[in-house]
């Protein structure tokens, strides 16, 4: 039987030891109830910085004023449709400039986003759509053809349809043109009540009023949680509203109406959401969102022309971009604030960024279930710290021993978060959330030791899932579609280190078919399953390492040579 896992109801001043460690000008606390939604938030921000650039994508820009008018624009459309408020409305974007709108536009409508990944296979589109049992999707033409092959398992009442060219044209006659190819195309793929976007756009109108605070919910931001099935964390308004004030008051060199941030992570990824999309809005900043960040070389083409103050990122982008040419020449003179997380930031790439930048780049930590961030280091971080650095305002958190007590200093433990940032369950799975919740304590599964300063270190994450480029992939997932393969008799899937010490996927089969092949494992994985969860090692062994009592050893598959 496990410990009984047990943290004060309250903090004492003194356990509280991250707050000596606090830089200048960070409050301990904020006001998560500063704004009652999200809605009002960006409201303030379209009427405060009205004139000013909003986002730009492919040389297009809109300012917040016209960010307001598109945004409301799409709000009326969802609520003419019969959407009310609460009803799913699923998002499958790239960083493109309709996601900015179609975000909140739904939530203006009073609706739930639900942010799906585009490059999801029919199985894994088919499960989120299915659960969170969506009203309305928003999704490219490129990605149109994966719903329809599972439109008859999943109908969705309300479906729009947008092109890369929606909105590069908008002011101009040629909308005309790209509705009338949107409408061909919608026809022929049988989806004959499909509405393009810029049609969904044309009413205009205001949207009507929608009373919402902050319990609404406002994501179900769908994640692995600490096991392979995929759930939505329920992020209230209040929850998401929480964390981009406590990240504003993080991040002190940032002024609003100043500042210039490049979107290279997709805003269909929570850190990239919040910390990109959201907290820049709130600021006023004018935003930069990246379609294809994987086009190293464009993305440096880009950068030049938008001297940017502030970056979010991953680990692999960040050592990507150092690795292309041009990326040294570009203009850092204006640069405050680039932020690394997802996955833990190695220090060979933390060195030579502050080398060629001039500035620190700070890791961070967060998951899904703390809508994101829970720690970050000092931005006046002079070196790499190897941690992830200190909690942020209002945020609590405890290390928890194997006797489910608080871990004295430099122990290790299990890292529990306490904040107004934490969800509020997972949808319509209270057991799941009874696993992770307990007494409005975040069981995070992660192991980690803070030291008598009240920085912490991750010493280890949950126990099986990998991290691709900042992707969770979990391995149950992984092993049941190879699995489903004719000819795979057993499997397993762990993470491995690449030689340019990137985490990867590898997947060790026992085989009844001795023809089974790598190339048709690698087929079979590539047809169902999202790029970054593909195998990029496949090993065929005679048995797989077991305990005794059958189960499937991962640490000595992980350990063994690739």
């Amino acid at each position: 039987m496990a410990p009984m896992r047990s943290i004060p109801t309250r903090l004492s001043a003194s356990a509280k030891t991250w707050l000596r460690s606090y830089p200048p000008g960070v409050p301990p606390e904020i006001d998560a109830d500063a704004f009652s939604s999200l809605v009002e938030m960006a409201e303030a921000s379209f009427s405060r910085y009205a004139a000013l650039p909003a986002v730009t994508c492919m040389g297009q820009t809109l300012t917040y004023a016209e960010l307001d008018r598109l945004s409301a624009a799409f709000a009326a459309f969802l609520q003419a449709r019969g959407l009310r408020k609460g009803d799913r409305v699923a998002l499958m974007l790239p960083n493109v400039l309709q996601s900015p709108i179609a975000l909140l536009g739904a939530l203006r409508a009073g609706c739930v986003v639900v942010n799906v990944n585009p490059l999801y296979t029919a199985r894994e589109l088919q499960h989120q759509l299915a659960d969170a049992q969506v009203s309305a999707l928003v999704i490219m033409e490129a990605s149109a053809h994966v719903y329809c092959e599972i439109a008859h398992e999943v109908k969705v009442p309300h479906i729009v349809v947008t092109t890369f060219g929606d909105l590069l044209g908008w002011r101009r006659p040629f909308v005309n043109f790209i509705v009338r190819r949107v409408k061909k195309l919608v026809a022929a793929w049988s989806l004959p009540d499909a509405t393009p976007f810029l049609s969904a756009l044309a009413g205009g109108g205001t949207p009507a009023r929608v009373a919402v605070d902050g319990d609404d919910l406002a994501f179900l931001q769908y994640t692995g949680g600490t096991t392979g099935v995929a759930k939505g964390a329920m992020l209230t308004h209040r929850n998401v509203v929480a964390n981009v004030l406590q990240v504003e008051a993080w991040c002190v060199p940032l002024e609003p109406g100043q500042e210039r941030v490049v979107t290279a992570l997709p805003l269909y990824h929570i850190f990239a959401l919040v910390a990109n999309a959201l907290l820049f809005l709130h600021l006023g900043a004018h935003n930069l969102l990246i379609p294809n960040a994987r086009d190293l070389d464009a993305t440096v083409r880009t950068l030049r022309g938008f001297p940017f103050t502030a970056m979010t990122g991953v680990n692999t982008l960040f050592n990507g971009l150092l690795n292309t040419k041009g990326f040294d020449q570009l203009d850092f003179s204006g640069l405050k604030v680039c932020l690394g997380g997802g996955m833990a930031v190695h220090e060979s790439v933390a060195r030579r960024w502050h080398r060629v930048t001039g500035r620190p780049l700070v890791e961070g930590y967060g998951l899904t279930e703390a809508s994101p961030v829970v720690c970050v280091n000092r931005l006046d971080a002079r070196d790499f710290t190897g941690t992830i650095g200190l909690p942020l305002p209002s945020t609590e958190i405890a290390i928890l021993g194997e006797d489910g007590q608080m871990a004295p200093s430099g122990s290790a433990g299990e890292l529990c978060v306490r904040g107004p940032q934490v969800m509020r369950g997972y949808w319509q799975r209270e057991e799941e959330t009874g696993k992770v919740l307990v007494d409005g304590w975040l069981h995070t599964g992660d192991i980690a030791v803070m030291d008598e300063a009240g920085f912490t270190r991750i010493v280890d994450r949950k126990k099986d899932m990998i991290v691709v480029s900042g992707f969770k992939v979990f391995p149950n997932e992984v092993e049941a579609v190879i699995a489903q393969m004719p000819g795979v008799r057993e499997v397993g899937v762990v993470g491995v280190t690449d030689g340019a010490g990137n985490e990867i996927v590898k997947a060790v089969i026992v085989c009844s078919d001795p023809a089974l092949t790598e190339a048709a494992v690698h087929a079979h994985c590539a047809s169902n399953l999202t790029r970054y969860k593909v195998p990029k090692i496949v090993e065929f062994r005679a048995a797989l390492p077991k305990s005794n009592v059958g189960k499937i050893l991962r640490r000595e598959l992980r350990d063994a040579p690739t």
